[in-house]
């Protein structure tokens, strides 16, 4: 058996999206276990007195990247089949600096701002308010923006492709970084924490 499961007509749209809710469903799960559904907690990245997100998402990205070289390498992954998006590098450079800077005045990103709302915290629905705001004036925007939005169009390019290294040296500088983030981040935890206890 070969994956993409989907690519290789293994269950038809109607069961992908069955499986897509049930991920939806438990990525929400484990997002509300890891404490991401609180504002509180979400912020205390950006204060580097509780790294949490940083631990969880550098893991998660991790293991992905293991987890698709290996199946690849094994072959129980067919790499030539799995979707990457087209790079356009201004336009997503931007959105990645208003997507920050939305994180870090509201509290949540996207993802999480549902988790907040699910569990009725008050702050979430007011930032899903202004989320569904954003998606609107984005939409009513659009035929002004698209020119850019499409800019700066590099394809579909990866790391490896990006900086003309092997697959294998990349993974090996990732897991290193968050190797030396998952060392240091208690470390810098704790001074954070205590400075910011000296200024109280």
């Amino acid at each position: 058996m070969m994956a993409p499961f989907f690519k290789y007509d293994l269950f038809g749209d109607e069961f992908s999206l069955i499986v897509a809710v049930l991920i939806g469903f438990g990525f929400g799960f484990f997002l509300e276990r890891a404490g991401f559904g609180s504002a509180r907690k979400l912020t205390a990245q950006f204060y580097l007195i509780d790294l949490a997100v940083f631990k969880v998402m550098f893991t998660a990205i991790v293991t992905a990247m293991l987890g698709v070289f290996y199946l690849s390498w094994m072959g129980f992954l067919d790499l030539s089949l799995v979707y990457l998006s087209t790079t356009y590098l201004v336009p997503q450079l931007l959105g990645g600096a208003l997507l920050g800077f939305g994180f870090v005045v509201g509290g949540y990103c996207p993802g999480t701002s549902v988790v907040g709302m699910a569990t009725g915290r008050v702050d979430a629905l007011v930032y899903g308010a202004g989320l569904m705001a954003g998606i609107f004036v984005f939409g009513e925007a659009y035929p002004f923006i698209e020119g850019f939005m499409y800019s700066t169009d590099m394809g579909t390019i990866t790391l490896p492709q990006l900086f003309g290294v092997p697959y294998g040296l990349v993974m090996l500088v990732i897991v290193l970084i968050a190797l030396l983030g998952f060392w240091a981040a208690p470390s810098i935890e704790r001074y954070f924490r205590n400075k910011l206890t000296e200024e109280v």
